[in-house]
Order: structure tokens, then sequence, then C-alpha cells
């Protein structure tokens, strides 16, 4: 495989930094176990692409997956889940449709409006589901049906099925609903159906300290990054480091700090009794 580096630009999630990226084009034969080996390595999918952050002066983005067999739900992860025991969990193709369009369109310029993918087309949201040399699908959260018809749809989630996890690639919801807390629905049901596969690792793209857009990550206790010396546990030290670094960015945020890049419309990118209370079909 050939690796490529892209140019400088403005770092998406800490301000007055920039960042670059090392890619590399998925082959179609045998991609899905040259993007289970990326992937174990800090590489994160984009259609057919593969990357990670290869920033000259910062190392802030590290991988984080969560530890499927040691999760133990939170009462309050608990409350989240009962909230939504009313949806119906739908797992089809990576096909794009018009109506996981309009909740996304919403969901973006509600949420992320300031970003890139704010400004996603239709062939953009195409290309990033349907674009693929790996085992991927859509899991499509649903209200009951009221007339024989699909039920109100939700949320969405596109998925990686691999070797040793799933892969949550992008997710978004109805951002209306904010008691329903569909976000951390998302990931709090995907790791009930990675144990019902057996699978050991949820993954969740990038943790970056001082971010406030990925913050929400370490809430996922216990949960594992990628350092140098390999996968661990993160330890309270780094998660008060990190509260305390996001406390610091957000008191500097002023008319004069220079605002965050633009991302570029890519996606981002249990156990026991504490995750298999649920039945739920597996994906």
């Amino acid at each position: 495989m050939r690796f490529f580096l892209t140019a400088a630009s403005p770092c998406p999630y800490l301000p007055g930094r920039e960042e670059r990226k090392v890619f590399a084009h998925l082959p179609q034969g045998d991609g899905a176990a040259i993007n289970d080996s990326l992937t174990q390595s800090g590489f994160r999918r984009s259609q057919n692409i593969a990357y990670r952050p290869a920033c000259e002066t910062c190392a802030a983005c590290t991988s984080a997956r969560i530890p499927v067999a040691d999760y133990r739900f939170s009462r309050s992860e608990r409350k989240v889940l009962a909230r939504n025991d009313d949806l119906r969990r739908h797992v089809v193709e990576a096909e794009a449709t018009n109506e996981q369009f309009d909740l996304l369109r919403r969901y973006l310029l509600t949420r992320h409006a300031d970003g890139g993918m704010a400004e996603m087309s239709w062939p953009d949201y195409v290309a990033m589901v349907e674009d693929t040399t790996v085992r991927t699908h859509i899991v499509e959260y649903r209200t009951p049906s009221q007339d024989q018809g699909p039920g109100d749809l939700l949320a969405c989630v596109l998925i990686d099925v691999m070797s040793d996890g799933l892969s949550l690639v992008y997710s978004f919801y109805d951002p209306d609903l904010a008691r329903r807390s569909l976000g951390t629905f998302v990931v709090l049901d995907n790791l009930i159906q990675a144990a019902m596969n057996g699978l050991p690792h949820l993954y969740l793209g990038y943790w970056v300290p001082g971010s406030e857009k990925m913050t929400y990550k370490v809430r996922f206790s216990p949960l594992e990054i990628l350092r140098p010396s390999g996968w661990g546990v993160i330890s309270a030290r780094e998660v008060a480091r990190a509260e305390a670094e996001l406390q610091a960015n957000r008191a500097a945020q002023g008319p004069d700090m220079p605002k965050l890049g633009r991302k570029e419309p890519q996606p981002q990118g249990p156990a026991t009794a504490g995750v298999t209370g649920r039945s739920r079909p597996p994906a």
C-alpha cells in the first residue's frame, strides 16, 4: 500500500492548531482485513480511505474503544436505555435514503452548523454510506409503526463490522429529542450488540483531550485509548488533565481567538450483567 500526507489545514477540534493526515486507499480485494489492521493501529475509515492524524506539533487525537466484556452500565445509562426501549432497531444495507439524509441535515444544521459537514450534499452522503470495501451496514432506530408503515426515523448509525469489534463510523439523530439522549443510546445499544455477537471491542474513533466536540467519549468507562505502548484503559489522571485543558480552552475563547477549522465532509468518525440486559436481535 502507498501512504500519502495531506497539506496542513486548521484543526477542527482545537483552536489555534493545524492538522495533517496520513492516508491510504483501501483495496477492493482485501480491504476489510487491511481496514481491521489499520483501525487496530489507530486509523479510521472514510469511504474507501483509511486515515489517521499526523500533525507535526500535536498528538492530541487518540484512538478510543470500549472493552465490551468489562463494561457495566451506570444508573444514568440504564435510564437512557429505558427511555428508548420503545424504539425498534432495523439493520439495513449501506444504501443511502432521502429519509436518512433529511435527518442528517437537521442534525448537522442544529448541532454542527459551523462545521464542514454542514455543507454535505446528497452525493456526499451517498459516497459516505456506499463507497466502502468493508463489511458495513446502517442501523435505523424507529418508533413503533402506527399504520403498518416503518415508524418515524429518530436516529441512524453507520457501522463497520470488524474481526474484533464494531466501529461506529458516524451517527446522527433527531436534535429536538434531547431527553432521549439518542447519541448516548446509540453507543450503549451497540455495546449490547457487540456482546451478543461475541465481539470484544466497540471503536468510537478519536478522543481529543481539550476538545468540546470529543469530550463526551470519556463518559463511557472503562475506555481504552491507544498509546505508543499499545492499548490501555484511560486513567483518572488523564481524564482530569483533559478536563482541565477543556476548561482552559473554554476560558480562552473570545472574539480574537482563531476559529476552529472546518472539517471535510467525512465520517468520524457488553457483557454479562452489565451489558446483556436487553433482548434485541444481533446486528
